[in-house]
């Protein structure tokens, strides 16, 4: 028999993530990571100086297919294993790890607790991974997923197909685009819209916001005004609203960072 004053089990296993980011300073963000794309390292130095506009700190979780495999030390002592690039921007190799944490659900959500706790001063928990990761990570939590792709056919069907996973395994039906390509491609608002439209005809999914980002960028260049209202959007749940006030960004450290991820 059930207790009047017990608490009801909860209906799914994101419970405990939902309940852990509830009220949490940091704000975690899922990017799906795409072996496609030719200039992964730089789209995730511009999302680290989008969130540094805001005097943020990113902590970069690089699990990605090809990122460097993680620490035999990160299962002992998380924060020995994090790496400083910049005032704005750590570094953890992580590929392999997530999956070290994994639970009786297949969950791995405590990860992304282990992460946050291994970074005290970090405000956002940029986690670059695999769909696959993802899912174990964020599945039915509030998370709105960020894909990566450039204009070539083959990165544009993975990062469809890393929707799909996403939409249909973790129930996370909102999602975002970054894709890398020249100012002047003919190709890159066709693709945005090839891919939002295939998402709400075929998945039930919503593409609701894309970023174009030039990959020859220098480091030390602003964010574009449409990177900056992703990344204002992005941190506003968590925050409120900021506004577009520039500060510095460390161009060693985001090359740094685009060595790694290389």
């Amino acid at each position: 028999m059930t207790s009047p004053n017990s608490r009801p089990a909860p209906l799914d296993q994101a419970d405990g993530l939902r309940r852990l980011f509830a009220h949490a300073r940091v704000r975690c963000v899922p990017v799906a990571s795409n072996p496609h794309v030719a200039f992964g390292g730089v789209m995730l130095e511009r999302l680290c100086a989008a969130f540094g506009e805001h005097g943020k700190h990113t902590l970069v979780v690089d699990a990605a297919e090809r990122s460097p495999a993680h620490s035999e030390m990160a299962t002992l002592e998380l924060s020995e294993c994090i790496e400083t690039l910049s005032p704005q921007v750590s570094y953890l190799a992580a590929r392999g790890l997530p999956i070290k944490f994994v639970d009786t659900h297949g969950s791995t959500a405590s990860f992304l607790q282990a992460a946050s706790d291994a970074a005290p001063f970090a405000d956002v928990v940029l986690v670059h991974a695999a769909a696959t990761d993802l899912c174990r990570m964020f599945a039915r939590s509030e998370a709105r997923p960020l894909l990566l792709a450039d204009d070539r056919p083959a990165s544009v069907t993975h990062a469809y197909a890393a929707m799909k996973l996403l939409t249909q395994r973790a129930g996370l039906v909102v999602h975002d685009l970054m894709l890398s390509a020249a100012p002047s491609s003919p190709r890159a608002e066709r693709i945005a819209m090839q891919i939002a439209t295939c998402a709400d005809d075929f998945l039930g999914a919503v593409l609701r916001d894309w970023v174009l980002i030039d990959p020859a960028t220098d480091a030390n260049e602003a964010p574009t005004p449409a990177l900056r209202r992703w990344a204002r959007e992005t941190l506003q749940p968590a925050i409120g609203t900021l506004p577009d006030v520039a500060v510095p960004v460390d161009a060693c450290g985001s090359r740094a960072m685009a060595a790694h991820a290389h």
